[in-house]
């Protein structure tokens, strides 16, 4: 069985500049191709599979430089979008980074999503601990998000319960450090530094599933625990809305 998983990270209001984000972007792509070598080779994303394919690039500085000054990766009144392909067809294979930096909007916070392939369980080349922790930790160094997840579209929907972003746990989640300290947790969970940034929680060390109830049950039941130590706090609050 295949199940979709992907990494999604969140930062709040955080005004930074072509110049900024560029730097972080390269860093990110740079580390990131250290994590698979479905990640070495990158192309502009386009509504067009043919013409996408046409839109290689080295993920230099100066590349997300040209980028970040056109207006079609300008997002609104400030920030910047972009989005990237690894130029696998194959749902198997490689995969997808959208961004949205710069922004110092705060109900609309910035992001960074990695769409991962679709795998068959035991037959994982990606969906592999070292691969998704490799992933977790550049995005943390390079973007300094307040929060990260990586986790299978089930988990996601069950998990987070419908609430609002920085809510939830996943396979493996990423806490900065100034969302409070992570405590020690029962095996198998392990929790990791990300440098001087923040804190990763590993669940286990294979594949975590939807499909598995031992998994699931280890979820929740880690996710009480930090619940109790505040980690789990709202990063978006929206404003309230009058009542008529």
């Amino acid at each position: 069985m295949s199940e979709s998983y992907g990494i999604k990270a969140y930062w709040g209001g955080r005004p930074e500049s072509a110049e900024e984000c560029a730097r972080r972007a390269e860093t990110f792509f740079r580390l990131l191709a250290e994590c698979h070598p479905s990640y070495t080779r990158w192309y502009e994303q386009n509504n067009s599979m043919r013409k996408a394919l046409q839109l290689g690039f080295e993920p230099t500085h100066e590349s997300f430089l040209r980028f970040f000054g056109k207006k079609k990766y300008q997002s609104g009144s400030d920030g910047f979008s972009f989005a990237a392909w690894t130029g696998h067809v194959k749902q198997d294979q490689g995969g997808m980074v959208m961004l949205r930096c710069g922004s110092k909007a705060e109900v609309a916070p910035n992001f960074l999503w990695i769409f991962l392939p679709k795998e068959a369980l035991g037959q994982e080349q990606m969906l592999r601990e070292p691969v998704v922790a490799g992933t977790l930790r550049a995005l943390a160094v390079a973007w300094e998000p307040e929060w990260a997840v990586a986790t299978a579209d089930g988990l996601w929907d069950e998990l987070s319960g419908g609430s609002r972003l920085g809510c939830f746990l996943g396979w493996m989640t990423y806490f900065a450090r100034e969302r409070g300290e992570v405590p020690p947790l029962p095996a198998p969970v392990r929790v990791e530094p990300v440098e001087d940034k923040g804190t990763l929680v590993t669940l286990t060390s294979e594949r975590l599933s939807p499909g598995n109830p031992e998994h699931v049950a280890l979820a929740w039941r880690i996710q009480e625990l930090l619940a109790e130590r505040g980690l789990f706090r709202l990063m978006v609050h929206l404003p309230a809305v009058p009542k008529a």
